[in-house]
């Protein structure tokens, strides 16, 4: 992670559930792409791992010949 990236620092500043009422249409938008970036990032990485697995599984799970 980089500290100086200002939309990650941004970003780590949302929490879920929190109040909206004060928030600009623009900010909501924000918001949206933020979450919406992190989501496509977290399946991404979901996939990665799914892959691994499925390919430790298979390399574990051959039977000798």
């Amino acid at each position: 992670m980089d500290e100086l990236d200002p939309k990650l620092t941004e970003v780590e500043s949302y929490r879920i559930g929190e109040s909206l009422y004060g928030l600009s249409l623009h900010e909501l938008d924000g918001r949206i792409a933020a979450y919406r970036a992190e989501i496509a990032r977290l399946e991404g990485e979901r996939d990665k791992k799914s892959r691994e697995r499925n390919a430790a599984d298979a390399l574990f799970s051959s039977k000798p010949t």
